[in-house]
């Protein structure tokens, strides 16, 4: 018997390592639970392998290896070998830092990377950190970095501003396909609210240009938004693995109701993910202590086919602002093999209608309102990907991807002038179809090549319809863009060389030819010309230098291009932009062009304390603005009823952008941390008389402070988050001719006034399953609205999420 047991111990000990000792998981070294995300990798080892939603990371290729190194960001690298984690029966764990110099990043040139050897800044919103701080969308889930300005026109809606820039010189890729289109405007945008904050796996944003690597529009940042990954079971055998979470999530200030559910069902070759949300917001309530300017004194109602004003009954509560939204993602995987991985995704997202909140709350100056109707109609999104990966050592490259997709907009504006029975109705719809090839080829282990291809191509429909509320005759009316095609074809390459183990440079370029056709109707609106065609090409490019000369010290510089080149929305656009004028298409544009510099350094002091400052400078040349204009020899025409100044966008700028960010992570003992993210910046644009005057879309000064408390079981999170004044004087152009959005100073000029609020987060496992989430913002009740908003923001808010797991 006991030669029986021996031999039986023999052969679990023999065969375990062969059947599982390739597979690790690591976990958090407090809590305990799986960490997804963690990067395996070794020296002379070509890539990396990347941990799944069990925590488990196949090292079977790293067997030889002697230095092994995993990371993940918020963690402490932990440098081990493969001996010694059959010792510790390949399990590790792994100790929570903000105090790290490095971390895997992607954004900066497609390919996962350490940021050590990226010499741009990069932020970066873990899942984790999306758990606790429970945004209610994308948008504010940016917010809350404390690096990114977001402002807002309406509830539904939340336009990032970077580092002076905003709307469509900001690039947004998800799965890096981008998200850019044709008609992305000047003014601003509200796509990053399609995509689902539960449904993200990570999200990085670059500051300063990417052209490189992204091509047009992306002057100011990138925001790279990662969704979720099916995962696969991650064992020899077929058997399928089944896991995933639901939550229901209720905040009070705007009586939020939101439920998720996602899946994933994994064997060894395929798995599938499927995910859904849906959101119900009603009216926002804002705070009781602050600007009276803000309040919703009135709003409008139809009687008896007549508009009425009625008086606010609850003028802290912004009537009307509730909407709804559906997200919903399917992802199917299928991994023949190591070397090939093949994925598809669709991705579905739909709002309702929603008032455009700015343009209600204005009055004439006989004190009626403007507006009777404004609102969004539904805003959709849907995509379908396919992405094809393979690694293999070839003489071309050791890794490829190919992306193709398709991804179809659309979107509408609903308007009514106060009393006037003509309701205009102008809907848009894009689609933008893309592929992308992109390959990295290591020579060796200092030299590596990255170099790609790139198609875009977008069709632009438009439609324009008017109808009398009174007699509910319609008729077709002009369109806000003529039907058009927009296209962008362009080659990319990047050299990274290890030149010391201190030093590490890289330097790309990226050409790029652009072009449309634009097709106007003029039967509905008088043009001078039936059509518009654009054929240019830019090339741009990027050097950039690290120096790290010890683990605690690093110093990152860079010097990059960027441009973005005229889309639809520029040339074609018929547009109402401000009371008294209209924009009119201009088919004459040239690209506007970006030269950046930053600088940044990084030093940890101890263990425990980290210092990270960049600073940066950003010169735009040929900047496409707003001008006034002539059509037919006349510089105004009757617009909607209003004799109105005609305007265009014009090659007739420049613009000048500079400011530091700071960011401080210092680790004290027994689970306490203290973090902060500072954000200062000045622009300036020429205006049409030689003037300067203040940049628009660089925001006040602001940041986050938090003091953070990580237990076995409990996380807190109180923080502050702040955004400096911003006077009459230091006003752009654009916010002195738009007074109803901000309070007024003693001399009843507009300005934006400075704020604060305090804010407490609370996450407590209560199982390894279930997990509650519970927060408390801004407790003072601030009545407050962020620079350039048209809506104020949430008072007193009290949240409630129940998630489970399995």
């Amino acid at each position: 018997m006991t030669m029986i047991r021996f031999l039986f111990y023999l052969f679990i000990f023999l065969y375990s390592p062969i059947a599982y000792a390739q597979t690790l998981t690591i976990k958090d070294k407090n809590t305990q639970k799986v960490l997804q995300l963690a990067t395996v990798s070794a020296e002379n080892f070509k890539g990396f392998v990347v941990s799944d939603a069990q925590g488990k990371a196949d090292i079977s290729s790293l067997k030889e290896a002697t230095q092994i190194q995993i990371r993940l960001l918020g963690y402490q690298t932990l440098q081990t070998s493969y001996e010694a984690l059959a010792e510790m029966d390949f399990v590790v764990y792994l100790t929570e830092s903000d105090a790290s110099l490095d971390q895997i990043v992607v954004s900066a040139t497609r390919w996962r990377q350490s940021s050590n050897q990226v010499p741009a800044h990069i932020s970066k919103v873990t899942r984790e950190e999306v758990s606790l701080q429970n945004p209610q969308t994308t948008a504010d889930l940016l917010e809350f970095s404390g690096e990114v300005f977001v402002q807002k026109s309406q509830m539904g809606g939340g336009s990032p501003m970077i580092r002076g820039f905003s709307t469509n010189r900001l690039l947004i890729a998800v799965d890096g396909v981008r998200m850019n289109t044709a008609i992305f405007r000047s003014g601003n945008l509200q796509n990053v609210i399609s995509l689902d904050a539960f449904a993200l796996e990570d999200t990085e944003i670059l500051f300063g240009t990417g052209s490189v690597m992204y091509g047009s529009d992306a002057i100011g940042g990138v925001m790279s938004f990662q969704t979720l990954n099916p995962e696969l079971n991650g064992r020899e055998d077929n058997k399928l693995n089944v896991n995933g979470q639901a939550l229901l999530r209720y905040s009070s200030a705007n009586n939020e109701r939101t439920g998720h559910f996602d899946i994933n069902l994994g064997t060894k070759k395929w798995a599938f993910l499927s995910s859904i949300s849906s959101y119900q917001f009603g009216d926002l309530r804002m705070g009781s202590n602050g600007p009276e300017d803000y309040l919703r004194t009135f709003y409008v109602e139809r009687q008896n086919d007549t508009d009425v004003v009625i008086p606010n009954p609850k003028p802290q509560v912004q009537n009307p602002t509730a909407y709804s939204q559906i997200n919903l993602m399917q992802k199917i995987r299928f991994q023949p093999s190591k070397q090939w991985d093949l994925q598809y995704a669709f991705h579905y997202s739909a709002t309702s209608e929603y008032a455009r909140y700015d343009r209600l709350i204005r009055t004439r100056s006989n004190g009626q309102p403007r507006s009777a109707e404004w609102q969004y109609g539904p805003q959709i999104w849907m995509m379908n990907y396919l992405s094809i990966k393979h690694q293999k050592t070839t003489p071309f490259y050791d890794f490829m991807t190919l992306r193709l997709a398709h991804q179809l907009f659309e979107e509408s504006r609903i308007d009514r002038n106060f009393n006037d029975p003509i309701r205009r109705t102008r809907l848009e719809k894009v689609n933008a179809f893309s592929a992308n090839l992109d390959f990295n080829k290591n020579f060796d282990a200092d030299r590596q090549l990255l170099y790609g291809l790139e198609l875009v191509y977008n069709q632009v429909n438009s439609q324009g319809t008017d109808e009398n509320i009174t007699t509910q005759s319609q008729s077709i009316a002009a369109a806000r863009y003529p039907d058009s095609n927009w296209g962008s074809y362009a080659a990319y390459l990047t050299y990274q060389q290890q030149l010391s183990p201190k030093v590490f440079w890289q330097i790309g370029a990226r050409y790029n030819a652009f072009g449309l056709n634009s097709r106007f109707d003029t039967t509905l609106f008088p043009l001078p010309f039936e059509n518009a065609t654009l054929r240019k090409s830019a090339l741009t490019g990027s050097v950039g230098l690290t120096y790290q000369p010890n683990q605690k010290y690093i110093l990152k510089a860079n010097l990059a291009t960027g441009f973005r080149a005229p889309n639809i929305d520029d040339i074609g656009k018929i547009f109402d932009s401000t009371p008294g004028s209209v924009i009119v298409p201009n088919p004459t544009l040239q690209a506007e062009y970006a030269y950046n510099a930053e600088i940044g350094i990084a030093k940890r002091f101890g263990k425990s304390l980290k210092i990270d400052i960049s600073a940066y400078y950003t010169y735009l040349d040929q900047a496409l603005v707003r001008r006034d204009y002539t059509l037919n020899g006349e510089d105004s025409l009757v617009y909607s009823g209003e004799l109105s100044q005609i305007q265009a966008l014009q090659n007739a700028a420049k613009v000048e952008v500079y400011g530091i960010q700071l960011g401080l992570d210092y680790d004290l003992p027994i689970g306490l941390s203290l973090s902060t993210r500072l954000n200062y910046q000045r622009g300036q644009e020429e205006l049409d008389n030689g003037e300067i005057s203040p940049l628009r879309h660089a925001a006040p000064f602001f940041g986050v402070f938090r003091v953070r408390y990580v237990a076995k079981l409990l996380k807190l999170d109180f923080y502050a988050l702040y955004n400096g004044e911003i006077s009459y004087a230091r006003l752009s152009q654009d916010g002195r001719d738009s007074p109803h959005l901000f309070a007024k100073d003693s001399d009843g000029n507009p300005y934006s006034p400075s704020w604060l609020t305090l804010n407490l987060k609370a996450s407590y496992q209560l199982t390894p399953q279930w997990l509650i989430n519970a927060g408390l913002e801004n407790l003072t009740d601030r009545r407050y609205r962020p620079y350039s908003s048209g809506i104020a923001a949430a008072g007193r808010n009290f949240i409630l999420s129940l998630q489970a797991k399995f």
